[in-house]
């Protein structure tokens, strides 16, 4: 591990950025992958992107590559994309369509549960049983799919409980995708998610996000002291008045966070003019103008449902200097193309902002690869969120690697 990266945890000022090497050194970045990717829950697709049985996506977690197939059965499973004979992947391809999983090297193939059904010529005492494909851990929420590499996977229901109520009325077992883009931003994670927990750069950056989101703080960021104000109050009242749960939450020592919050004041949903973007809406949100329901889980995603449609986002460190950034765009599965929304209106918005994200991570890392930099000050008004997600890391790192507490005061 790199010299001096407990001292760096222990002296860090919460309020302020962290130390270069956080973002840039490989030593640290492997800890992150190890303390964290590879121990908390994960988020990973929507359930109805595999729409039918056999239907698999391939996901690529460090170094662990994972298979969620979609069982005879309706069940979604994970696996390590790992054939138990020789090791070779099984699914190449990011995406597909299979009747089993076959092995190409060997042919040996599998059940689409992960039992093993035939491998030629391996002897009168070969037991097949014991070959089974390694399963991962998944947990299904309201239409969206976890996991988690970890042998032991740590407590799920604590943050499902919360979550249930905020996303049950959102449909998601409705939806289907209507699209889906990743991008690869060359910056360090902790940089996507820091740039993502404030809107402090979103006037001068997002003029297309602009139009429906609003530049308030206490919109993107959280109260140090948990207040809201008494407008923000009224808007969850009068949403939870009306069936649509709305109230701030952060829970999981900060790891996670739901409220639904208001966009601009004439706007529905994120299009250029505001209206919804889809005629027929996903979910029974009665109030078409409730906003976006603001919800994150680190390290892995953030996301934003609203009355018409349902956006995830999922954040995959590939690199100390890489991160690829999915996006998928939920609509109401009975909702037709060219009839209930044009896909480039649909887009347009968050395809302009994560491209502008991107560039704003990318000359956020350029900076700080130079030697010169050095932590600054994060503005107590303005990036309140930023600080809640550095504290949240410096603490899950500080705990996994067995070193006292650094939480804010």
């Amino acid at each position: 591990m790199t010299a001096g990266f407990s001292d760096m945890l222990a002296r860090r000022e919460s309020g302020w950025s962290l130390d270069r090497p956080f973002y840039t050194d490989p030593d640290i970045y492997r800890q992150d992958l190890e303390q964290i990717f590879y121990r908390e829950w994960l988020y990973a697709i929507p359930a109805c992107q595999l729409n039918k049985s056999g239907s698999y996506v391939r996901l690529q977690v460090g170094d662990y590559s994972i298979i969620l197939v979609k069982g005879a059965d309706g069940e979604i499973r994970a696996f390590h994309n790992t054939c138990r004979h020789r090791g070779s992947v099984i699914c190449k391809e990011r995406q597909g369509q299979v009747a089993k999983l076959v092995c190409a090297y060997h042919q040996w193939t599998y059940e689409l549960d992960g039992r093993l059904l035939w491998a030629r010529d391996m002897g009168a005492d070969f037991d097949p049983s014991r070959f089974h494909l390694r399963p991962v851990h998944l947990r299904e929420l309201c239409g969206l799919i976890y996991i988690c590499l970890a042998d032991e996977a740590p407590d799920f229901e604590t943050y499902a409980a919360v979550a249930r109520p905020y996303l049950e009325v959102h449909d998601l077992h409705r939806a289907k995708v209507a699209h889906t883009s990743s991008i690869v931003e060359k910056g360090n994670w902790k940089l996507v998610w820091e740039n993502n927990r404030e809107c402090y750069h979103c006037a001068g950056s997002h003029p297309a996000l602009c139009r429906s989101f609003p530049l308030d703080p206490e919109i993107a960021g959280v109260s140090p002291d948990g207040s809201i104000s008494p407008r923000l109050q009224a808007h969850f009242d009068r949403c939870e008045a009306a069936g649509a749960p709305a109230q701030f939450r952060l829970g999981g020592d900060g790891q996670f966070r739901f409220a639904r919050m208001p966009l601009q004041e004439t706007a529905v949903s994120y299009t250029m003019d505001g209206k919804a973007a889809v005629r027929r809406p996903l979910g029974h949100v009665a109030l078409p103008d409730a906003g976006s329901l603001l919800a994150f889980h680190y390290p892995s995603t953030w996301n934003h449902f609203l009355p018409d449609i349902s956006l995830t986002f999922r954040v995959t460190p590939i690199g100390p200097q890489e991160t690829e950034v999915t996006t998928t765009w939920l609509v109401d599965q009975d909702a037709v193309e060219g009839v209930d929304y044009d896909l480039d209106r649909l887009t347009e918005v968050w395809i302009h902002t994560n491209d502008e994200d991107r560039e704003i991570v990318e000359a956020n890392q350029q900076g700080i690869n130079s030697p010169a930099y050095t932590p600054g000050p994060y503005s107590p008004v303005e990036e309140s969120g930023v600080t809640q997600f550095v504290d949240w890391y410096a603490d899950s790192m500080s705990r996994a690697l067995g070193l006292r507490a650094v939480a804010a005061e």
